[in-house]
């Protein structure tokens, strides 16, 4: 949605409170159709410049009726707003402690593709330190 002046931030200091309470008119739960509210959102990280206009906003949301999680992501880029969400089972607590762990190396990929590709289907096996 274009302001006057033909960014998404109407000329002024990007507002994150502002721009999450639009987004709650425009955002809906994808599983029950109702819209979100800016005390069922946490912002999870953000950046933004205020000169060119630009931001990218993680949020989460709880629906407050069918009680699902979603996670948002907003690019806003001048006057275009992008928006993907995508249903999670991640709490907004979960998604705040992930954010800062190291990704998962390309080595350790390939060593739990390893490790299944020998499993047999005995946990306990798996589990257990050979001595």
């Amino acid at each position: 949605m274009k302001k006057p002046d033909g960014s998404a931030f109407g000329g002024k200091k990007f507002d994150i409170k502002k721009v999450i309470e639009w987004l709650g008119v425009v955002l809906k739960c994808p599983i029950c159709g109702q819209k979100y509210t800016l005390n069922q959102s946490q912002v999870i990280e953000s950046e933004h410049n205020d000169i060119i206009g630009e931001a990218r906003i993680l949020i989460h949301s709880d629906c407050a009726k069918c009680k699902s999680s979603v996670m948002f992501n907003i690019e806003i880029d001048g006057p275009e707003i992008f928006s993907v969400g995508m249903v999670t089972d991640l709490t907004s607590n979960d998604t705040s402690k992930f954010k800062n762990k190291t990704p998962i190396s390309i080595n350790e990929v390939i060593g739990i593709h390893t490790e299944l590709k020998k499993f047999k289907g005995d946990f306990v096996e798996m589990f257990t330190v050979s001595q």
